[in-house]
């Protein structure tokens, strides 16, 4: 999965794309905008690290953080949302987790929330690639989410 096949998918379907990054802090933004010609689909990209900048650049809401914690498929749900409504975009995907090192037993290293907003709705879905080093998490979730908005485009669920 590349971010050159997903850019030529979103040029199919005359789509926009906005991403909202935490633990992979812009490699898939930085995945999105390699290729030459990304500006025409490549809308914007939010790092959003902290939980000050996922309520105040997305508009996630604090009682959502304090109830489910930022690793959680609630928040991804919140940030996938508001990086469209603050977007040109009609598709965008958020993507928190734990890169690791470290972690819990609630919510252990690998665990990697993503959220995907487009027509008017918002799929939700966690992965845990294990305790593969911070380098190989945040490589596993670049890899997830592109398949995740590449299977948007083409209306089937990610493999």
């Amino acid at each position: 999965m590349t971010g050159a096949e997903v850019l030529a998918a979103m040029r199919q379907r005359g789509w926009r794309l906005a991403t909202a990054e935490s633990c992979t802090g812009g490699l898939i933004a930085a995945a999105l905008t390699d290729p030459p010609g990304a500006s025409h689909v490549f809308d914007r990209g939010f790092v959003t690290y902290s939980n000050a900048a996922k309520i105040a650049l997305l508009g996630v809401r604090p009682a959502t953080l304090e109830a489910h914690g930022a690793v959680s498929e609630a928040v991804a749900a919140e940030m996938a949302q508001g990086a469209l409504d603050r977007s040109e975009a009609q598709i965008a995907l958020s993507v928190t987790g734990i890169a690791g090192p470290g972690g819990s037993d609630h919510k252990p290293e690998g665990r990697v929330c993503f959220g995907l907003a487009h027509g008017g709705h918002v799929r939700t879905e966690t992965r845990d690639f294990g305790a593969m080093g911070r380098a190989g998490v945040r490589a596993a979730a670049v890899r997830h989410g592109l398949a995740m908005i590449l299977a948007e485009s083409f209306g089937q669920p990610p493999h």
